[in-house]
């Protein structure tokens, strides 16, 4: 059922969570399930570092200063 429902593919994983960090992460996270909250986290830790990995980016690529992208904007 829940494929014709969600985008994701889900798998059961059996996990040792510390129970003292699962029940902070329930508190900070304002979640109401163990599974939100861990999930959250999930997507929290993998956005932080995807911006980890653009902020490496930076001072490597070259800018091209002529390049106007106001121009190339669609409205």
């Amino acid at each position: 059922m829940c494929e014709a429902l969600c985008e994701y593919l889900h798998m059961a994983t059996n996990l040792s969570i510390d129970p003292d960090l699962l029940d902070k992460a329930l508190e900070v996270s304002g979640e109401k399930t163990k599974k939100a909250a861990v999930t959250q986290a999930l997507v929290e830790f993998i956005a932080k570092r995807e911006r980890s990995r653009v902020k490496e980016l930076f001072g490597q690529l070259e800018w091209d200063s002529e390049y106007d992208y106001k121009q190339d904007r669609s409205r």
